[in-house]
């Protein structure tokens, strides 16, 4: 059961987990995307002035929390 080539049956793992009184869930649940998509959205129905807008304020505070960051580590 452990051995690394090891592939274990549901039928399997479910007798194991029912010698400690326990047993399997198979719940099936949506797979959650990696990345926000209402981020993605929402950037999207920008115009790409605005947008360039917003990146560019973001560099801006990224730049000021480095320099930031730099004086008090030093």
């Amino acid at each position: 059961m452990e051995a690394p080539a090891a592939n274990p049956r549901v039928e399997s793992l479910e007798a194991l987990l029912g010698a400690m009184h326990r047993a399997i869930d198979l719940t099936p649940a949506p797979k959650l995307p990696p990345v926000d998509e209402g981020q993605i959205r929402e950037r999207l129905a920008l115009t790409p002035t605005q947008r360039l807008a917003l990146f560019e304020a973001s560099q801006r505070n990224v730049a000021r929390l480095l320099r930031g960051a730099r004086r008090d580590s030093a």
